[in-house]
């Protein structure tokens, strides 16, 4: 079977056009006219690719390397052979990064999931819906009362945009994806999926049982945010569920309401945010963190994966286990119990 990519570059790039977008030097300047096609693995370079090494490991692999062209550090661009047109950067990894969404723009904004452009003709959008110029409105797709849409924004088969909901320019609303009783800022990207806006989980014991609480807020998603696949993010029961600026949410993680994520946070896999959880700014949580409710983690602080948070956490900290605790205290705890089941062990005939 031969292989084949899913995305067509958009042009292409020479390594000189990659220094230009924040390396500090090319090594070989005779190479600066280098033609990049497409990005590869460093273990699966070829001739065309562009690839990153990051680390002093990465060493023994670069003497055999094709005709590319490499980002790397200034140690490690020593090891490099002299037919690699090499750039040395600070951070290669970001440089790679930022060449990857110029040679293929459609990995970070696709343009139309279905190839069609404009509004389709089996897509539903209410008389009273508004919609900026250059919105695409993919097949199936629905858009409700008075919802309101951004230009440059695409709607992706099958999603729905409820009644009321205004989407900024340039976001991406993926296939199947519901938005309801939410607004977005600009260049929000929701993959396919997604639930958002829809009533938490609020029940109060009664005589019959459990009665439902009534949700009347919003979900507020601000500017660049990014909402992973299958991700549900409830909307507020008396006040609102805000993701900050700039924040990335990976897939399958569950937002409660009225939680409220700072700026530039990083919420990996699997995690779950109980009602009225806050996060500072820039926190970041590994991958199945479970916060409960009404906790507060403080700008910058890490929680490692896999770790229960009870309490608040301070900002700047670095906490992990379950229940969660500082980090030093936990690694202490883990050496204890180690050191005791080996000499349990010991002790044995």
């Amino acid at each position: 079977m031969t292989k084949r990519g899913f995305f067509k570059p958009a042009g292409i790039l020479s390594a000189s056009d990659v220094l230009k977008m924040g390396g500090d030097r090319l090594v070989n300047e005779n190479l600066s006219d280098r033609p990049i096609h497409f990005l590869s693995a460093l273990e699966m370079a070829s001739e065309g690719a562009l690839v990153f090494a990051d680390g002093k490991d990465y060493a023994v692999k670069l003497p055999n390397l094709p005709e590319c062209t490499l980002i790397c550090s200034a140690f490690l661009s020593e090891f490099a052979p002299s037919h690699v047109a090499v750039i040395v950067a600070k951070r290669p990894q970001q440089l790679f990064a930022r060449a990857g969404r110029k040679l293929f723009p459609e990995t970070i904004h696709p343009a139309s999931f279905s190839g069609l452009t404009g509004i389709a003709a089996t897509a539903t959008i209410a008389i009273s819906a508004m919609l900026e110029s250059n919105v695409t409105v993919e097949p199936g797709a629905l858009i409700g009362e008075f919802a309101e849409v951004g230009t440059g924004t695409t709607i992706g088969p099958g999603a729905t945009i409820g009644a009321g909901c205004r989407i900024g320019r340039d976001c991406v609303i993926g296939p199947n994806a519901t938005v309801l009783n939410a607004y977005f800022g600009d260049r929000v990207l929701v993959h396919a999926g997604a639930r958002i806006g829809q009533d938490g989980f609020g029940f109060v014991a009664g005589d019959r049982g459990l009665e439902k609480m009534p949700h009347v807020g919003r979900v507020i998603l601000q500017d660049d945010v990014e909402i992973g696949a299958n991700t549900t993010i409830d909307r507020g029961a008396l006040s609102d569920t805000i993701v900050g600026e700039g924040s990335k949410v990976d897939n399958l993680v569950q937002i409660a309401h009225n939680v409220r994520i700072g700026r530039h946070c990083v919420i990996t896999g699997h995690c779950g945010l109980s009602g009225s959880v806050t996060l500072g700014d820039r926190v970041m949580l590994g991958g199945r963190v479970g916060i409960a409710d009404h906790v507060t983690v403080g700008d910058g602080a890490q929680v490692a994966a896999a770790s229960g948070v009870m309490n608040d956490i301070p900002a700047g900290e670095r906490w992990a286990g379950a229940p969660a605790q500082q980090m030093k205290d936990f690694f202490r705890e883990v050496a204890v119990i180690r050191n005791l089941v080996r000499e349990k062990r010991e002790k044995r005939p």
